[in-house]
């Protein structure tokens, strides 16, 4: 498209002649034509990306959740477990609650005075109430090592009637192929208690004949395990039923 247009010289009108005589200018410009106007086209690609995100989506809300349990909740390795550890001690620092007149007692109360180099004479008996036979059980967990600490339970063996306040002399404690696999020693932490008054009436709450002596056993020896050593490993199911 072309347009033609004039440039007014002081008030002339177009096509007048200016003072020299000459004509006005005139200026031709030239204007591209307007565009045609452009149609919109749908892409199929995303229609698709579409669809496959929707499905998407709706998969995941349908997945069921993933679960994953530990061996050690389903299973157990064949060969790996606890030991039980037994020993025969004496509890001392009783107050009148020990055992009364009991042969083995005063048989382990001299033997336990010769071991620390305290020979009594021939007649001579120690003390009974203020001492009690008991009996030491422990378990040891597997892959135990040399150092460390075991809680221990320790029990009245003869007529103790409580052994608060008591405390436990050094005691071996063996397994069930007779080798000493831990000391125990220690003061008793009793839980239970009980009372008598004079009359012959008495009242006992708990189980005071018997405690605990948490920590109060040192390993001394490791169990022999093929775990550690073997090629191949068996899992021992808890529930059969798969």
């Amino acid at each position: 498209m072309r347009e033609t247009f004039s440039s007014p010289s002081g008030g002339r009108q177009p096509g007048a002649s200016r003072a020299g005589g000459g004509p006005a200018r005139v200026a031709t410009v030239d204007r591209p034509p307007p565009a045609a106007p452009r149609a919109r086209v749908a892409s199929p690609l995303r229609g698709r990306n579409l669809a496959i995100f929707t499905v998407g989506i709706i998969a995941l809300l349908l997945a069921a959740p993933a679960q994953a349990e530990r061996i050690k909740d389903i299973a157990r390795f064949a060969g790996v477990r606890a030991n039980a550890l037994t020993g025969y001690g004496i509890v001392v620092g009783l107050s009148g609650t020990g055992d009364d007149n009991l042969e083995y007692t005063v048989q382990s109360l001299k033997s336990a005075a010769a071991r620390l180099g305290v020979l009594l004479p021939p007649g001579v008996n120690p003390a009974l109430k203020n001492a009690a036979a008991v009996i030491i059980t422990a378990e040891l967990p597997p892959f135990a090592k040399p150092g460390q600490r075991l809680d221990v339970t320790v029990s009245a063996l003869g007529k103790a009637k409580s052994l608060r306040g008591g405390t436990l002399l050094m005691a071996p404690m063996q397994g069930a192929d007779g080798e000493v696999y831990a000391l125990a020693q220690g003061n008793l932490a009793v839980g239970g208690f009980g009372a008598e008054g004079r009359d012959g009436s008495k009242i006992v709450v708990g189980t005071p004949s018997s405690g605990r002596v948490p920590g109060g056993a040192s390993v001394e020896r490791a169990v022999p395990s093929p775990f550690a050593g073997s090629e191949e490993l068996t899992l021992d199911l808890d529930n059969q039923d798969f």
